[in-house]
């Protein structure tokens, strides 16, 4: 869901595994969160290398005659290695746009998720998340499998290719899990010109059927493998840059 809203502060949060357990939606993840200052929050001292790429996302939101509808919106991706392994830091940025709570953690669950399946330590990771339009406020969970690939194939070196989308969340057993709205979501891809639209295989109950929009490739992903492989059309594990930790160990 995407919509109106306003946030005067900046979100970081960094991974503490031993320390605390944050549980939210039915989405728990080993978290802390902190509400801090924006100097505080991004933490990009002593970077190694920053990547970023500039992606779509799918999502729904009400006409003026409050009709729901699909829409595309972009989100800036950003990912730096740091010197220090003091645990994953993710800043979502509250100007011009930001995240609902709901959204942050999922897309931290989901990045998390997509980079264990990988096998990737992300003990050094800063990721910075930017909304590019102002006062709109981003809702919901289908974002997160496309923000946690994007993330994982920034430190492998990889990108996701152009006009291609994935909407989804990242289940504890490493599959794409199902979202809603998928029919709204195919309409508004299509008019946006994209290529490309990756969906669960497990569909939502509540969705019905739904039909492929002429000239639109819908593919149907059961895994994270599936998924970052129809993304960047790059193997999920292989090979990765050296500016990044290679593994969990």
């Amino acid at each position: 869901m995407i919509g109106q809203g306003r946030e005067n502060s900046t979100c970081s949060y960094r991974e503490r595994a031993r320390r605390g357990v944050l549980g939210l939606g039915g989405i728990a993840a080993c978290l802390i969160v902190a509400i801090s200052s924006p100097a505080l929050a991004r933490s990009f001292q002593d970077e190694v290398q920053l990547r970023k790429q500039i992606i779509p996302i799918l999502g729904t939101t009400f006409d003026r005659d409050r009709k729901p509808i699909g829409v595309v919106a972009q989100l800036q991706v950003s990912l730096a290695s740091r010197k220090d392994r003091n645990g994953m830091e993710v800043t979502f940025e509250s100007n011009p746009g930001r995240f609902s709570i709901r959204a942050q953690v999922a897309v931290v669950t989901a990045i998390h998720r997509a980079a264990r399946l990988a096998g990737l330590n992300t003990d050094s990771w800063s990721v910075s998340l930017t909304v590019p339009y102002e006062g709109v406020t981003i809702y919901g969970e289908s974002l997160s499998a496309m923000v946690g690939l994007t993330v994982v194939a920034l430190a492998k070196g990889d990108f996701v290719q152009p006009a291609r989308v994935l909407t989804g969340t990242v289940t504890r057993d490493g599959h794409i899990g199902a979202v809603g709205g998928i029919s709204l979501k195919l309409a508004a891809a299509r008019d946006q010109n994209l290529r490309r639209v990756l969906v669960p295989e497990e569909y939502d109950v509540a969705d019905g059927d739904w039909e492929t929009p002429f000239l639109l490739q819908v593919s149907p992903v059961g895994t994270v493998t599936t998924a970052y492989e129809a993304l960047t059309d790059r193997p999920l594990q292989g090979e990765t840059s050296s500016d990044f930790p290679l593994s969990e160990d």
